[in-house]
């Protein structure tokens, strides 16, 4: 999921005019949603007809945290790992069909920071065809990975860039690209929905994408009791040229719950660049929910040391109470820097 690496001319090319206006074409699946992903080419093996590929990779970070809720500041050695594994075949009338599994385990948890502890994995089938990709499993973040803003490099990672309503695990999911232009639509299976479009257009050495998407979803509050159904909308804009990325993303969110309802709205911002082997990152959010404030800032690092060696760097800062009519819906004030040697295959 790091993206950068390449220059605007490239990634026009791949994702522009690589693509034939009006044709309608099948998507790959990807199961990971975590902000740590290879940026290897998939080590791919055929057997009988049947297509193997996988791809992971192995990050030891030496996390410092300052949290100013619990009191508590740590310096932890961690480890993370993971992996995604793809099996697929072509039938007689060239549709595809497959199965993904992807897993991953991280010794210690990065609560609203995105990470996960011990041991998590999703799973998924697929049937991809001339009309799209049609999967179901664990499809909750589809639309989500399609639409959202550039994640942050290195070890930087921007929280609260996202609605607080999210999907159950699993479900359905449509993903078809037409020409420039991606819709997805994911369902779970409370029948709460996100629906969303990316539209990319190379112009000269610059690179243009455009997205929008629209989810019904539930959230529980802090307190683990007072639960609210919600709705979101939110776009992004993202421009890139030469080796330099900038972006922009806008949300509004309403929240229902049986003992308060309100408002939130959010704009995320970032910007990276490559010089060599090193890309550099920073982003920044703000948001107002019940008239409180909602304030992050990520920033990151990676140097390229050998082909998927890296050494990566990070600072992230996070912090919002948002209280409504009583209920705590987030307390977070945190500061984690964060070091890491990572391996990608």
């Amino acid at each position: 999921m790091h993206k950068g690496r390449k220059c605007a001319l490239g990634l026009g090319s791949a994702l522009g005019i690589a693509l034939t206006p009006g044709a309608v074409h099948a998507q790959d699946v990807n199961l990971n949603y975590d902000r740590l992903s290879s940026l290897e080419e998939p080590i791919a093996y055929d057997f009988a007809g049947i297509t193997l590929s996988l791809t992971g990779l192995v990050d030891v970070p030496v996390v410092a945290e300052f949290d100013e809720v619990t009191g508590g500041d740590d310096v932890n050695v961690e480890i993370v790992g993971n992996f995604q594994f793809t099996a697929e075949t072509k039938l007689a009338n060239r549709w595809t069909v497959g199965a993904v599994y992807f897993g991953q385990y991280s010794s210690a948890p990065m609560d609203g920071f995105g990470g996960s502890q011990d041991y998590s994995d999703n799973v998924a089938g697929f049937v991809a065809t001339s009309f799209g990709t049609v999967i179901g499993g664990n499809v909750n973040q589809q639309v989500r990975e399609l639409t959202r803003r550039r994640r942050g490099v290195g070890n930087g990672f921007l929280a609260f860039d996202d609605f607080l309503g999210g999907l159950d695990n699993w479900g359905g999911a449509y993903v078809g690209r037409f020409g420039p232009s991606v819709i997805g639509v994911t369902v779970d299976e409370n029948a709460d929905f996100e629906v969303g479009g990316v539209f990319q257009r190379p112009i000269g050495v610059r690179d243009l994408r455009f997205a929008a998407r629209y989810r019904e979803g539930r959230f529980t509050a802090a307190d683990g009791i007072t639960d609210f159904e919600t709705r979101g909308a939110a776009i992004v804009g993202e421009f890139v040229y030469g080796s330099s990325l900038f972006d922009l993303g806008a949300g509004y969110e309403q929240l229902d719950g049986t003992v308060t309802e309100l408002d939130r709205w959010f704009v995320s911002a970032g910007a990276q660049t490559q010089m060599g082997p090193l890309q550099l990152s920073a982003e920044g959010h703000y948001g107002r929910a019940a008239g409180d404030e909602e304030i992050s800032v990520g920033l990151g690092a990676d140097y390229a040391v050998a082909r998927g060696l890296s050494l990566n760097l990070g600072l992230n800062h996070a912090d919002a109470t948002i209280v409504s009519d009583g209920v705590t819906l987030v307390e977070t004030d945190e500061v984690k820097a964060i070091g890491s040697i990572r391996f990608s295959y």
